[in-house]
């Protein structure tokens, strides 16, 4: 893979391995199966019958752990262990052909956009469930499962593109955490007030 390629999948898989892991390590798998892309040597295991078996029953679980309110939000908390560490650890093995300092570099790259993906999905989820009807958090899950298989399709075909699209995102992220922050500073204030 030629450097571009390489950040584009980093940042793609990165961004979306913060949104929900398991249908980004489904759909690379899957892509590598079907002989739509040829993941680099040391991502190719992801193919294999029991990684993928394993990440689409995950994704099963998730997808419906992510349809019920507050039960979303338990689950986001667990997988903030979870998800960056899994996105720097697949960045570091799809930079499998460089020097070691720029895999760790690409770890930490990706990583750092996975907790930032993740954290922009965690803190909207919770602020969704204050809602009192479901259908605003299904169409931020489905819209978020999207956006994870298509990030991750984009990263393997458009790698100079999903690069711009991340960088977009994660802008947007920032931005978004910024006033979900403020708004619950807000929120605690008035209770604490009352």
């Amino acid at each position: 893979m030629n450097p571009i390629e390489t950040l584009g999948l980093v940042l793609g898989a990165g961004f979306s391995s913060g949104l929900n892991l398991y249908a980004t390590v489904a759909t690379l798998g899957l892509l590598q199966r079907f002989g739509v892309l040829h993941l680099p040597p040391h991502l190719q295991v992801l193919s294999h019958p029991w990684v993928l078996g394993t990440a689409l029953a995950l994704y099963l679980v998730e997808f419906f752990a992510d349809k019920i309110p507050y039960l979303d939000t338990i689950w986001d908390v667990a997988h903030t262990f979870i998800r960056p560490p899994a996105a720097a650890l697949l960045a570091f093995a799809a930079a499998g052909g460089v020097a070691p300092q720029w895999r760790w570099a690409a770890a930490l790259l990706a990583g750092g956009v996975a907790l930032t993906s993740h954290g922009t999905k965690a803190s909207a989820r919770a602020a969704v469930n204050t809602s009192p009807e479901p259908f605003s958090n299904w169409i931020l899950s489905f819209g978020e499962d999207l956006l994870a298989v298509w990030l991750t399709w984009m990263a393997t075909a458009h790698p100079l593109a999903t690069t711009i699209i991340v960088i977009a995102l994660v802008a947007l992220s920032i931005f978004l955490l910024y006033h979900l922050f403020r708004f619950a500073r807000r929120a605690v204030q008035r209770l604490l007030t009352s």
